[in-house]
């Protein structure tokens, strides 16, 4: 694994921690990337046990009045208007508009959405570009070919182009235009900048954001105060983040912003912070991107189990894993056997509730699946056995099934409902 670099700047850091991911239909994939129920808070595996039940009786229910046709063509319409993405421009430039010391924390929160989407914010982190947005000023310049900076002219802001193009004129006759995005002007210094070359507009109402050099310089040098470095062995193997969620600072923390796998997975029964509640979730979305195992976790999660004081934190952990992607152990025979053995612990430390628990996740993703299992002759052995029936008052289930046998590369499992 690549290690960290010792110098902040040189990470790419960011703030979305779930990827883009694709839905693979399960007849071409055994195990598709995400699960296919989202993530979820344990408390919804017993609603998605009830979800199972059948048809319920509504008799005797009152009736209530249909929404009428007309009614639901105004639902339409304020759809369609409430996702319109220029009324959402619309509000980030109420909010630009207004004064630094003018804006509440709700502006603050709307220009940090629109600004985060923006390649000139795409390194920073976010409580830079919190403080960033709570400093900016908007400008407008109406006509093309204006001219914003001249060639040689001190400089004393930062620009982010929000709306329009400009050009770039260089003394030695080389042009470059700008776009959406991009950004112009001081670099984070005190330093006295001048401009190299003719800044000036391309088309009609260019919009612009502006920091003012004091205030881009004070944000961004003093970006290491929020940060805060674990090494070990001399090398920095995860960096975190300081954030306030509000202005009162009554919800602040570290959350992880950067780090080694192997620390990654470490962090998942440390003690997470009140800004980085769903770090679990989030870790179990996105560690095939770093990982090429989920045994890696699993096997690490067994290890943990033995030690008593991290039971609890691991059974959680395994919890939602089962809950939120149990594809993860349906399309693995491997995961399915870290499950079995899993279980096996639950049932020896005694530990009923967290085995329900365990049990009604599965019972609740498992999925049909029809398996044919070829005999070369009727007295050939299945190589699997059941348990259950009328006579013991449930339902079929598989109890064991012989590992390397044709019935196990079938996909037969233990546990499995016939």
């Amino acid at each position: 694994y690549l290690q960290l670099p010792a110098d902040l700047t040189k990470m790419h850091l960011t703030d979305n921690p779930h990827p883009q991911v694709t839905h693979v239909p399960s007849s071409q994939s055994g195990c598709s990337i995400a699960s296919d129920s989202g993530s979820s808070s344990l408390s919804d595996i017993y609603q998605a046990t009830e979800s199972e039940m059948g048809d319920v009786d509504l008799t005797g229910l009152p009736e209530a009045p249909v929404d009428s046709e007309d009614e639901e063509e105004e639902e339409d319409e304020d759809i369609d208007r409430t996702s319109d993405p220029l009324l959402g421009r619309d509000v980030v430039r109420e909010c630009l508009e207004k004064e630094p010391a003018d804006k509440t924390d709700d502006d603050i929160e709307q220009l940090l959405e629109f600004m985060h989407q923006l390649p000139a914010f795409a390194n920073m982190t976010m409580s830079v570009r919190r403080e960033l947005c709570s400093v900016m000023i908007f400008e407008v310049v109406e006509q093309a070919g204006a001219i914003i900076l001249e060639d040689g002219q001190e400089l004393d802001s930062w620009y982010v182009i929000l709306n329009g193009t400009v050009e770039i004129s260089y003394p030695d006759g080389k042009s470059e235009s700008l776009c959406m995005g991009n950004s112009f002007g001081i670099t984070p210094s005190l330093d006295k900048q001048y401009m190299n070359g003719v800044v000036r507009t391309k088309v009609d109402d260019c919009q612009f954001v502006c920091i003012a050099q004091q205030d881009y310089w004070r944000i961004l040098n003093h970006v290491e105060k929020n940060t805060h470095k674990v090494e070990e062995e001399g090398e920095i193997v995860m960096v975190k983040e300081h954030r306030e969620l509000d202005r009162s600072g009554t919800r602040k923390g570290h959350i992880v912003i950067k780090a080694t796998p192997e620390r990654l997975i470490t962090h998942l029964i440390e003690e997470h912070s009140i800004v980085d509640p769903t770090y679990i979730e989030d870790f179990l979305l996105t560690y095939r991107t770093f990982l090429t195992s989920p045994l890696e976790v699993g096997n690490k999660l067994l290890e943990w189990f033995t030690v008593d004081s991290l039971r609890d934190k691991v059974t959680r952990v395994v919890l939602l894993w089962v809950n939120n992607h149990f594809n993860d152990f349906e399309g693995d025979p491997a995961m399915t056997r870290f499950l079995e053995e899993f279980e096996k612990n639950l049932e020896d430390t005694k530990m009923k509730g967290h085995l329900r628990l365990l049990n009604i996740a599965c019972a609740a993703k498992a999925k049909w699946r029809q398996i044919t299992l070829q005999k070369p002759s009727r007295d050939s052995p299945l190589f699997f056995s059941l348990l259950g029936g009328s006579d013991k008052g449930f339902g079929i289930f598989v109890e064991t099934v012989e590992m390397g046998s044709k019935a196990a590369e079938a996909g037969l499992k233990r546990g499995d409902q016939v």
